[in-house]
């Protein structure tokens, strides 16, 4: 079972950059291209948040027109750059989005596997919260898997990455420490994931692991300072692979968009090493 992982895609009104600078649309497209070529066939894409940049309906308008050639189901998750409602009204047809109440957080069973989807959104700031409702939501979705294998979606990371100005954004410390303990209890949370950080991060939390990706776009600049300044690279784009099978559990591997030169073989067709 193969489930892909992309974040932060920041999509603008047609005909705009990101920061002047970026073309988040084309960027999508070739990544989109790529989950298609995935071999095996991914079974499903998970999107953890910033789907547009301004969180309208015409961004979603052009996100939901650059996601239509995926061969396979995507679910979404909102960002600090997202907006619920207009989400909504543009994906209408993506039932799961209308499960969670106020809030865009649901669970669905992906083969073998749960994704649980958290809305760690506090609407109109860059930081990230959960409220006694979403974590009560959660304890019971977590209750219902009853042992199935769980990834744990949600926009902003619950652990500190060092990079000042994006730890001073995450989801709040306090937050934090309860979704922690919640997930302590469920060992079978193979993973916690975010997005937020366009960076490939992994650490350990709650006695599981969690992890960010990069973006299909732009980069957080690596700049461990603590006064670092807000930056971003355009470093090469790249997304996760999650693997599950039962017998390992979930393997992830950090994925490139454009693909370099290769593949070459090690070996001779004698099978000697190539020297």
């Amino acid at each position: 079972m193969l489930l892909a992982q992309i974040s932060d895609l920041h999509i603008k009104r047609p005909g705009a950059l990101a920061y002047r600078r970026v073309d988040t649309a084309a960027a999508l497209e070739r990544c989109v291209a790529r989950l298609n070529a995935c071999q095996p066939k991914l079974d499903a894409v998970v999107v953890t948040g910033d789907l547009g940049d301004l969180g309208n309906v015409v961004e979603y308008q052009a996100l939901k027109k650059l996601l239509e050639p995926l061969a396979m189901p995507v679910y979404l998750l909102v960002g600090n750059h997202d907006d619920r409602a207009a989400l909504r009204e543009v994906f209408h047809d993506h039932p799961y989005l209308r499960t969670g109440g106020e809030f865009v957080q649901y669970a669905v069973d992906i083969g073998p596997l749960r994704l649980i989807a958290l809305d760690s959104q506090i609407p109109r700031q860059s930081g990230g919260h959960l409220c006694d409702a979403r974590l009560t939501w959660l304890e019971t979705q977590l209750a219902d898997a009853q042992g199935k294998p769980v990834v744990l979606a949600l926009h902003h990371p619950p652990f500190v990455s060092g990079i000042g100005h994006m730890d001073r954004q995450r989801l709040d410390p306090a937050s934090a420490d309860r979704l922690a303990a919640i997930v302590r209890r469920y060992p079978n949370v193979e993973r916690v994931i975010c997005g937020h950080v366009h960076r490939p991060i992994h650490t350990r939390f709650a006695g599981t692991i969690a992890s960010a990706v990069p973006s299909p776009a732009h980069q957080v600049a690596l700049d461990l300072r603590e006064n670092g300044p807000s930056a971003f690279r355009l470093e090469p784009a790249a997304f996760a692979l999650h693997q599950y099978a039962p017998e390992t559990g979930i393997v992830t591997h950090h994925a490139y968009v454009d693909e370099g030169e290769g593949p070459f073989p090690f070996y001779e067709p004698d099978g000697t090493l190539i020297d």
